[in-house]
């Protein structure tokens, strides 16, 4: 008879790579973990993993057996769920991985008040603008934007129609003009800032069903995006923003939206978990406060036809003046 435990060791391994980070994750042996896989094996009769002194890999009957065995232990968590019931105080501790600008000036005061909620409930947060790694980093949930089509991750959508933005503040548009098209960036300065160990400082846009890609440069270059809005703000370059990380500025006057009628790269927003199974109720409860925030922040984003129809006004303004 397979064990559950044994089972749940295999989906740990093929996610963590190894029988060693699989046993540091459960707090066991190597050598227990490898006799967990050899007793799964004898019940399936067949071999799940190819191993070698350097390397790990599943077979391909690994391959074929790792989703049945996630809907396993993902039916048997959900039937726990449901016999505890999902309206009891949430309790246990949840692991958030977030990128800093979001995390610091949108999510924080989410979460807090979340947590504020649900008080037997612990919450670690990880800012940073570096991506983890839903199966090795030490996290339960990530939200993270954009979307990998060929990932092995399940998301959940909190604001698939959101968009990056072009800003700049009042003081920098006065001081520098503002730009009348997409060329007109190059010669501007712009806050590029590093994702993921490279300098994005190549801006993708559409266009006419392609892609447009946009080279731009500037002298201030950070690895946290957080501090390339802060320069926005202060008036030190054009920035590329998503539109929720900046809408709260725009609506406050500190920056301006430019090219209104060049629509942005789009940049949804998902919460991001490794299997299927780590739905826990802490996680749907958190996912539909998230989005029903986090998709209302999106769509205040200014219609095309509202921003000209305001640009319009402005320059109509100024010639009366």
């Amino acid at each position: 008879m397979i064990r559950l435990d044994d089972l749940q060791l295999f989906v740990r391994t093929a996610a963590l790579g190894s029988f060693s980070n699989a046993a540091r994750e459960a707090d066991l042996l190597p050598g227990q973990v490898s006799a967990a896989i050899r007793r799964l094996e004898r019940e399936l009769e067949f071999r799940l993993f190819a191993r070698s002194t350097r390397s790990l890999r599943l077979t391909a009957e690994g391959e074929q057996y790792l989703p049945y065995a996630d809907d396993v232990l993902a039916m048997l968590r959900q039937g726990r769920d449901r016999l505890r019931g999902e309206h009891q105080l949430l309790q246990g501790t949840l692991k958030i991985a977030a990128p800093s600008d979001l995390g610091r000036n949108i999510l924080l005061p989410l979460l807090t008040e979340f947590r504020q909620s649900h008080p037997k409930l612990v919450l670690r947060l990880s800012l940073s603008d570096q991506l983890a790694d839903v199966f090795r980093d030490p996290i339960d949930i990530a939200i993270r934007y954009g979307m990998n089509e060929n990932a092995t991750y399940v998301a959940l959508p909190l604001a698939e129609n959101n968009r990056r933005v072009l800003v700049a503040s009042p003081e920098y548009l006065q001081h520098h003009g503002r730009p009348t098209a997409l060329e007109d960036l190059s010669a501007h300065q712009c806050l590029p800032f590093a994702r993921g160990g490279r300098i994005y400082d190549r801006w993708i846009f559409p266009a006419a069903g392609a892609r447009r890609q946009i080279t731009v440069k500037g002298t201030l270059i950070c690895d946290d995006a957080d501090i390339a809005r802060k320069w926005a703000i202060d008036g030190r370059g054009i920035a590329y923003k998503s539109w929720i990380d900046v809408c709260h500025d725009v609506e406050h006057g500190r920056l301006e939206l430019l090219l209104p009628e060049q629509p942005g790269e789009l940049a949804p927003l998902n919460l991001v978990c490794p299997h299927r199974q780590q739905f826990s109720p802490a996680v749907r409860y958190l996912h539909a406060a998230l989005r029903d925030y986090l998709s209302a922040l999106s769509a205040r984003m200014p219609a095309k036809a509202d921003l000209q129809r305001g640009l319009t006004a402005d320059s109509e303004k100024d010639i009366a003046v």
